[in-house]
C-alpha cells in the first residue's frame, strides 16, 4: 500500500488568515483581542515551519459591540448579522481561490457566517461536507431556549436552519447544513432546553462522559469515519474545549475538559486525514488568559492539525 508522510504538506497548500475581531456574540469582553493574541503567538510562523504558504489578510472590520440587553431573544443582532456577512464573504473568497481559510476570533458566533460559506462552496464544487465541532458547549439554543441571548450560543442551531432568516440563509440555503453532517466533541455544558433540541434533531454528540467511558481515540475513530477524498473537513475549534487547568483565557470555562494530550491526539488523528480544509479558532479571550499561556497552547495545537508529530507518520494512500 502507497503511503504519504503526514507531516509532508500538501502541495501548493496556501493558508489564508482572517481575523475577527468582536465579542459581539458573546456575554463577557475581551474575545475580540483573540485574533492578535494568536499573531502574537506565532500562528503564522509556527504553519509556515509545516510548509505551508500564509497569507495573514488582517482583519475583517465591523460595528463596535453596543452591549446592549437582549432584544426578542437576541443580543446585538443587527451586529451580529454585518459580523457574520463579512465572515461569509471573505472565507467564501479564499475557498473559491482555492486557499484554506483559518478564521481568527472572536467569539463562536461568527461560525455561522464562517460555515455557511463552507457549506455554500461544497455546493458549487460538489463535495461532502463533515463538520468537527470542538467546545465545551453545544450551541444549540435558540432565541426561545437561551437564559441569555448571547448569540455565541446559537451558531448550530442557526446553521441547521433555527433562527432568524438574516443568519439561516446566508449561504443561500437554509438550512446551510444537516445535522447529520456534525460530530461535537467535548461537549460538557448544554442548557435544559437545549438538551432536548439537540436530542430531538439527531446530533451526534461525544460528551464528556462518552469520552470519559470510550477514551478519545475511539471518539475521533468514529467522529472521522466514512471520511473519503470527495469530502470537506472542517474544524471548528472553541478554546473552551480544552480544560481551563490548561486554557484559563476564555469567557465561559467549564471544568472536566480534554487535557493536553487528549487534545493533541484529536489534532493529530485529524491531520492524519489530509483531508482539513477549512479552520475557525474561536472564543480565546486573552483579556482572561495568564501571560498569552492559552494563545500559545491554541498555536501548539493548531501545528499538530497541520502535521507536527514526534515522528515521521504514515498516511495510507486513499
Amino acid at each position: 500500500m502507497n503511503v504519504q508522510p503526514a507531516d509532508v504538506p500538501l502541495p501548493d497548500s496556501v493558508a489564508s488568515l482572517i481575523g475577527a475581531p468582536t465579542d459581539i456574540g458573546a456575554g463577557t469582553r475581551g474575545a475580540s483581542m483573540g485574533p492578535e493574541a494568536l499573531r502574537v503567538a506565532g500562528l503564522k510562523a509556527a504553519l509556515e515551519s509545516h510548509g505551508m504558504a500564509v497569507r495573514d489578510l488582517g482583519n475583517l472590520a465591523g460595528p463596535t459591540n453596543p452591549w446592549l440587553p437582549p432584544v426578542e431573544g437576541y443580543r446585538h443582532l443587527a451586529e451580529v448579522i454585518a459580523w457574520n456577512q463579512a465572515v461569509h464573504g471573505a472565507v467564501y473568497d479564499e475557498l473559491t481561490a482555492g486557499h484554506l481559510p483559518i478564521l481568527l476570533g472572536g467569539d463562536h458566533c461568527l461560525a455561522i457566517g464562517s460555515i455557511s460559506a463552507v457549506a455554500r462552496h461544497c455546493r458549487r464544487v460538489g463535495k461532502k461536507l463533515r463538520i468537527l465541532w470542538l467546545d465545551a458547549h453545544a450551541d444549540f439554543n435558540t432565541s426561545v431556549l437561551t437564559p441569555s441571548g448571547n448569540v455565541h450560543g446559537m451558531p448550530m442551531a442557526c446553521l441547521c436552519g433555527h433562527g432568524p432568516e438574516e443568519l439561516t440563509g446566508l449561504g443561500g440555503q437554509c438550512p446551510a447544513i444537516q445535522p447529520r453532517w456534525v460530530r461535537q466533541l467535548g461537549i460538557r455544558s448544554v442548557d435544559p432546553g437545549e438538551k432536548r433540541f439537540v436530542h430531538e434533531q439527531g446530533l451526534e454528540v461525544f460528551d464528556m462522559r462518552y469520552i470519559d467511558e470510550m477514551g478519545i481515540r475511539h471518539a475521533m475513530e468514529l467522529a472521522l469515519a466514512l471520511l473519503d477524498d470527495h469530502t470537506h473537513l472542517h474544524v471548528s475549534f472553541d478554546v473552551d474545549f480544552l480544560d481551563p487547568e490548561i486554557a484559563p483565557g476564555v469567557g465561559t470555562t467549564v471544568p472536566g475538559g480534554p487535557t493536553y494530550r487528549e487534545a493533541q491526539l484529536c489534532m493529530e488523528m485529524i491531520a492524519d486525514t489530509g483531508l482539513l480544509a477549512s479552520l475557525d479558532i474561536m472564543e480565546l479571550n486573552p483579556a482572561l488568559d495568564v501571560r498569552n499561556k492559552t494563545a500559545d497552547l491554541a498555536v501548539d495545537l493548531i501545528e499538530s492539525l497541520f502535521g507536527k508529530s514526534t515522528l515521521m507518520r504514515a498516511r495510507p494512500a486513499r
